[in-house]
């Protein structure tokens, strides 16, 4: 089980919006380097390089040293063990099907809006 400080650790790595979106380049490319990762972001590669700091202060991070570049992946088992804690196995599954539903039903609303864009007055 997770601790109260690592499980603090994580939610204080996911509160900041530039170390989330962090997290969705190295979900979607895993072993990005590092200096592609900055070069992604609109500020210094310290500030890069500390946001990196934490997500694998929390566990969120996993970087591996190749040659002269880090590579970098994401780590999901910080944010299941937080799952975990507060669901059970029913719980869970209906959590799912509600999520499905909502990301159903945005992508609808997304379409709808898209093929009938309202008229300006």
């Amino acid at each position: 089980m997770i601790d109260n400080r690592d499980m603090d650790a994580v939610f204080q790595a996911l509160s900041n919006e530039s170390r989330r979106r962090m997290l969705d380049i190295v979900k979607e490319e895993p072993g990005i380097g590092v200096g592609a990762l900055a070069s992604t972001f609109d500020v210094s590669r310290i500030a890069v390089m500390k946001h990196l700091a934490v997500l694998e202060d929390a566990g969120l991070l996993i970087s591996e040293k190749d040659g002269r570049t880090r590579r970098l992946y994401f780590n999901a088992a910080p944010i299941q063990m937080i799952h975990d804690r507060w669901t059970t196995e029913y719980s869970a599954y209906w959590a799912g099907e509600m999520t499905r539903i909502k990301y159903l039903a945005e992508a609808k609303a997304d379409d709808a809006a898209h093929k009938h864009p309202q008229r300006r007055k």
